[in-house]
């Protein structure tokens, strides 16, 4: 990597801040991006060049969660006014309103995608089915506190859920009873399921916690210079990177926490990141209102960067390779 400098790929487009965003699996198409805004106007997008697709309009408040399906044929978001909606993602036609009592933060689909999970601030979870619109909803109850999120085990039979009662309680999906319970010392910023469903996250402070996904025991737990948002694992690699208060994108070694590197590329606080999902890239959303794109390998041509080495360069006197890039 050296001699290369990181040059992340600025997606602008929303109007506030970005506080969530989720990739697609990989499609015939390539991979897709969805970004949830308080703006209440959530994007798609390629996910490698941060191409805009298309904005979902229909929500009458502040977007707090977004997701695709595994082939992003569907999007669902959550928002402020109290519902969640399931979208058609390749026509952007809205499919259906699940009405809420209390803010929607987060959505998650079922592996099959015949099931609909959101989070809310009512301290409740609800699993939508998505086959039949007008069945009455499962409601999970047991949290003490507002739901941030909420997310199905790959098998779809139990799911996991953070919540503002400084726990994560692991649930079964099918009957509604509480698991596990894992108690934090501080509210948790953000959950993500990692390594196909082996491995999942927890951010809360400067912590990220990474648990057993089979048997929900801590595997590794460190701590970043800064309060952490938001942290994601390489589907491979043994890194993982973080985001928070000090608007920096940090990388760190998940065999020992040591930091790698860190960037500075936002203007406010980075509410969110994720890798994608071949690992080539990775995704911020921020305070500042734009989703930015990371090299993981800096120096690759990939998307929308391109290695141009100095003989491939006029009158380039400098012998350092240089990244040339568009602005997505």
């Amino acid at each position: 990597m050296s001699g290369f400098r990181q040059t992340p790929l600025t997606c602008s487009g929303h109007t506030r801040p970005v506080v969530y965003l989720a990739f697609s699996e990989i499609t015939p198409f390539g991979y897709f991006s969805i970004s949830a805004c308080k703006d209440g106007k959530p994007m798609l997008r390629q996910g490698d060049t941060g191409d805009w697709i298309g904005t979902f309009d229909g929500h009458k408040g502040a977007v707090w969660g977004a997701t695709l399906n595994r082939d992003a044929s569907r999007a669902a978001t959550g928002a402020a006014d109290f519902s969640s909606k399931l979208w058609d993602a390749e026509s952007g036609e809205e499919l259906h309103t699940f009405a809420h009592k209390h803010i929607v933060k987060s959505v998650n689909f079922s592996s099959d995608s015949k099931k609909l999970l959101t989070g809310t601030q009512a301290k409740l979870c609800r699993i939508y089915d998505l086959e039949n619109y007008d069945a009455e909803p499962a409601v999970i109850s047991g949290h003490t506190g507002n739901v941030r999120a909420a997310l199905f085990t790959p098998d779809d039979k139990k799911f996991i859920s953070i919540s503002d009662d400084k726990t994560v309680r692991i649930w079964d999906a099918i009957n509604g009873t509480e698991i596990k319970r894992i108690d934090l010392p501080a509210i948790p910023s953000s959950l993500e399921l990692a390594r196909k469903g082996k491995v999942f996250l927890v951010t809360y402070g400067s912590t990220t916690s990474f648990y057993d996904a089979e048997t929900f025991e801590q595997i590794k737990v460190f701590t970043a210079p800064s309060q952490i948002n938001s942290s994601s694992l390489h589907p491979t690699s043994d890194i993982f990177v973080s985001g928070g208060e000090d608007f920096k994108m940090y990388k760190f070694d998940y065999e020992n926490g040591e930091e790698i590197e860190s960037f500075k590329g936002h203007f406010g606080p980075v509410h969110c990141v994720r890798f994608s999902p071949d690992g080539e890239i990775y995704a911020s959303g921020s305070e500042d209102g734009t989703l930015r794109l990371w090299q993981t390998n800096v120096g690759q041509t990939y998307g929308l960067w391109k290695c141009v080495m100095p003989d491939e360069v006029t009158n380039n006197t400098d012998s350092s390779p240089v990244i040339i890039k568009a602005e997505a």
